[in-house]
This record gives C-alpha cells, sequence and structure tokens, in this order.
C-alpha cells in the first residue's frame, strides 16, 4: 500500500549488481527482479526498492543516508556479512535500548544492523 507523502521505495547504487544479488541475497534473504543489465528490485527487504548500476557508492563519511536494519541475532548477523564478503566498518557499540555496527557490502555501500538490549 502506498501512503500520501510517506516514503515507499528506496534505490542504491550498485557498481556490480550480480555481487550485490548475491551478497544481500545469502545473508537477509533479499529476493531481486532484474529490469535489465543495470538495474533490479529488491524483494522481502522491508521496503520496496532497487539498486541501480552505478560506479558510486554511499556512505556516512561522504553524506549520504544512512539504512540501518534490524536484527534480533546481531553478532550471528555479523557473521553472515562477513562470511558473504562484507567488511565491518565500525564494530559495535552500545546506545540507549540498543547495540549496532556499521559495514559496507561488497560494493563498498555503508549499511548498519541494530538490536535491542533487552534481547
Amino acid at each position: 500500500m502506498n501512503y500520501h507523502e510517506k516514503i515507499s521505495y528506496v534505490e542504491f547504487p550498485s557498481k556490480d549488481l550480480k555481487v550485490t544479488e548475491q551478497f544481500f541475497s545469502t545473508v537477509f534473504g533479499w529476493s531481486f527482479e532484474s529490469y535489465g543489465p543495470d538495474y533490479m528490485a529488491i524483494h522481502n527487504a522491508g521496503l520496496d526498492g532497487g539498486f541501480f548500476k552505478s560506479n558510486q557508492s554511499c556512505s556516512s563519511e561522504n553524506g549520504s543516508t544512512l539504512v540501518v536494519l534490524y536484527s534480533h541475532a546481531l553478532e550471528e548477523t555479523q557473521s553472515k556479512i562477513e562470511a558473504a564478503g562484507g567488511k565491518i566498518i565500525q564494530p559495535t557499540f552500545s546506545f540507549p535500548g540498543g547495540r549496532r555496527f556499521h559495514f559496507s557490502d561488497p560494493n563498498g555501500n555503508e549499511y548498519a544492523v541494530w538490536s535491542n538490549v533487552d534481547l
């Protein structure tokens, strides 16, 4: 359902769409739908979106929006990210109500994963 004046879709750059698809399907269970060689839509990611072919990458250091994913098993998710070729770029830290870490996917895009403290 689309809601008036609410975020309904998000798009990310990807240097290599096949690497992106492999990484996110392995780690997070996302599925993808290809729309030619330069674009693919994301399914089962919690928010509709897609990846477009680009030589750029996004990071909070260069002013990009940070996408934060949720995990009920933070260390397990971190292990899956590392095993699939992601890099931890900010180790787990605590904040009021939770913990999180930041990682980059194999294309260099930055994301974060957080979890509640009281799990």
